[in-house]
């Protein structure tokens, strides 16, 4: 047998699953994992594994490709995300980072008493911690990427519409949250905690010093290590962390039952709480995510909707055309096209 023959079978099955986009179906996410990984010498097993995972779903069968094609909105927030890096420093400048002055509107609006003085919840928490609450609310820190990839598995075995409602709101959100950091950058109360009112642009993204007592109660830097890969140190509004669970209650509460639907909320109340107890976010910023997250469901239902409208009308069939009278005489009647014979 020639290897003519097993080649042209498996360029007929991929064009049976891609008409139009045979080659270029997964083109982005490899061409992205190949261009970093061999270019740029990155030898990152999440690259690696995109660079295998997205051709797999999209050429494996009908099943895999409807799969890929509802998971494409979260593979190009992977996507946008690790591309930020050659942005970092778009929009961001000492004149146009704030710093002191979001933190006198936290303490203007939900100010607390600390040492004799109003300052924030933040402020607080630095002064009275406690090794559980730092380990309780490092658990939802901790596993945030895990969930989200995890609801997303999930949604993709059992329900792929949920998905795609899921993935794009997901991709809504990235977007709009990373386009904020470099048009409103700002600084996370930990920065102020540790660098003061100054600007510095060299600083690193830190996991804060409540973090870092869990990794120190782990016996290793795991929470450094995430943080350290941050491309975004002023980039605390909106809360991103906090609209992840928020997103999974909206696609999800009509999904589940009370059980579900308890442990969803658990999740997501302690996230929020967390957000602000870990010094990672101010109260400003976990409003300003709840608003990004349900203003991003809200436009990408809508926007479905629309979308899937078109399409069914598209794929209407079209009426036929009402016959023409041609008079006895044999003219064509006025304004008419004439026939061929």
């Amino acid at each position: 047998m020639s290897l003519a023959s097993p080649v042209l079978r498996v360029w007929r099955h991929l064009r049976a699953l891609w008409p139009r986009w045979t080659l270029l179906a997964p083109a982005p996410f490899v061409l992205w994992s190949g261009y970093c990984v061999f270019v740029r010498r990155e030898w990152r097993w999440e690259l690696l594994a995109l660079m295998i995972v997205t051709p797999l779903l999209a050429y494996g069968s009908a099943r895999t490709k409807r799969v890929y094609v509802r998971v494409i909105p979260l593979l190009l927030t992977g996507l946008l995300y690790d591309a930020m890096r050659f942005v970092q420093g778009v929009g961001v400048s000492a004149s146009t980072v704030h710093v002191c002055d979001l933190r006198a509107q936290e303490a203007a609006l939900f100010g607390v008493g600390v040492g004799g003085a109003r300052g924030t919840l933040q402020d607080y928490f630095q002064q009275h911690w406690s090794i559980v609450a730092d380990a309780y609310f490092a658990i939802p820190y901790g596993i945030y990427l895990l969930a989200i990839v995890g609801y997303g598995l999930y949604l993709g075995a059992t329900d792929l519409a949920a998905l795609r409602v899921y993935g794009w709101t997901f991709f809504a959100l990235n977007l709009a949250g990373f386009a904020t950091y470099h048009l409103y950058p700002a600084a996370p109360p930990w920065y102020v905690h540790a660098h003061g009112c100054g600007v510095d642009l060299s600083a690193v993204a830190s996991e804060g010093e409540h973090l870092a007592r869990v990794d120190r109660l782990l016996g290793f830097g795991y929470f450094h290590g995430l943080y350290g890969r941050s491309h975004d140190v002023f980039g605390a509004i909106p809360s991103l962390h906090v609209t992840y669970p928020v997103l999974t209650l909206l696609v999800g509460w009509r999904k589940h039952g009370a059980a579900v639907r308890s442990v969803m909320l658990l999740y997501a109340a302690s996230m929020i709480a967390g957000a602000v107890y870990l010094d990672h976010h101010w109260i400003l910023d976990v409003v300003i995510g709840l608003a990004y997250a349900f203003a991003s469901h809200a436009f990408v239902c809508a926007a479905l909707a629309r979308w899937d409208a078109l399409g069914a009308r598209a794929a209407e069939p079209a009426a036929p055309a009402a016959p023409t009278a041609i008079p006895a005489n044999g003219s064509q009647p006025s304004g008419a096209t004439p026939s061929w014979p």
